[in-house]
């Protein structure tokens, strides 16, 4: 994180695979950067009240076993990352960052009535095939990890980068006297990508488990149960079950729950019952100070009272 990117020997930091592309785009480095730090804190929100919560990849780019084996929680990753990385890149075209392209093409589209097309769109064409070129770089023939592995983490990337490419829609600002809105400038742009996130925690939720079989002329990623139904372009696969991450153990990749907090009265993944694996939990009482009795004084402040008061706070045994 403390890289100026602005010498190409910075990028022997990267898997070699990543090598010669850093060094050719530099400037992009900056935006895949941000899309990587975004990445984590995504994962960490979608997942902080489940079992696995992705702590563990702010060890990264040294990944635990359960991000390295072909599980659901990978699966998850590595589409949020290409999703990140996809859209900084188009968003950093856009604002004018990045010298070698600029805002996305206009709509085929004619506008809709009253509006015209203008303004600067998400590169989302750039984004998405200089990000494809760096995010599934680990991912091609002759890297570490079997060829099912590589073909799963392909696919997995390509699904992070249609949720992307699907989620592309128009934005509009109005113009007119007095705040009329009798003219809009639309654009196309990319939503935040908390909803890219939300749409794949979805997408993992119901992921397919597969093999990589040989199917006619070439090994195919079909569905590992014969009666599943078959793997499209939008599913989430992954090759192994996951642990159930209750207690530790790290050769599966498990940091287990214990202390973490969990909610009484939730009947969610957040529960005592279902967080704590059924071994039960402690309570503690909290005494916090809050703010409290607030006034209105003119003009033109509120004044408060500090009060103290009792909470109760659960821990996983």
């Amino acid at each position: 994180s403390g890289v100026a990117w602005n010498e190409s020997q910075h990028c022997r930091l990267l898997v070699p695979e990543q090598l010669q592309l850093c060094r050719r785009h530099l400037e992009v480095m900056p935006s895949i950067v941000r899309a990587a730090r975004r990445t984590q804190a995504l994962c960490q929100q979608s997942f902080a009240d489940m079992r696995w919560n992705c702590s563990s990849i702010q060890r990264a780019p040294s990944f635990g076993p359960e991000l390295l084996t072909g599980t659901r929680e990978a699966a998850f990753v590595h589409a949020l990352a290409a999703a990140a990385v996809a859209q900084g890149i188009a968003r950093s075209c856009a604002s004018g960052e990045l010298p070698l392209c600029s805002c996305g093409p206009g709509p085929a589209e004619p506008p809709a009535p009253g509006s015209r097309w203008g303004g600067c769109g998400d590169n989302l064409s750039h984004g998405l095939q200089l990000g494809a070129a760096f995010t599934d770089g680990s991912a091609r023939a002759g890297s570490g990890g079997t060829p099912g592995l590589r073909a799963v983490n392909r696919h997995n990337g390509a699904v992070g980068r249609a949720v992307l490419s699907d989620s592309l829609d128009t934005r509009c600002k109005c113009h007119g006297v007095s705040g009329s809105c009798s003219v809009k400038t639309c654009w196309k742009g990319l939503p935040d990508l908390g909803e890219i996130a939300s749409d794949l925690k979805s997408r993992y939720l119901a992921a397919l488990k597969v093999t990589h079989r040989l199917v006619g002329p070439r090994k195919q990623l079909i569905p590992k149960e014969g009666d599943a139904r078959p793997v499209t372009e939008m599913d989430l696969v992954y090759l192994i079950n996951s642990p159930d991450y209750c207690t530790p153990n790290p050769q599966l990749g498990s940091l287990g729950t214990q202390d973490r907090p969990c909610n009484r009265s939730s009947v969610g993944s957040d529960s005592c019952d279902l967080l704590c694996c059924g071994r039960g939990y402690n309570t503690y009482t909290e005494e916090v100070q809050e703010r409290c009795h607030c006034r209105y004084r003119w003009c033109c402040s509120v004044v408060c009272r500090r009060c103290r008061r009792s909470l109760d706070r659960h821990v996983c045994k």
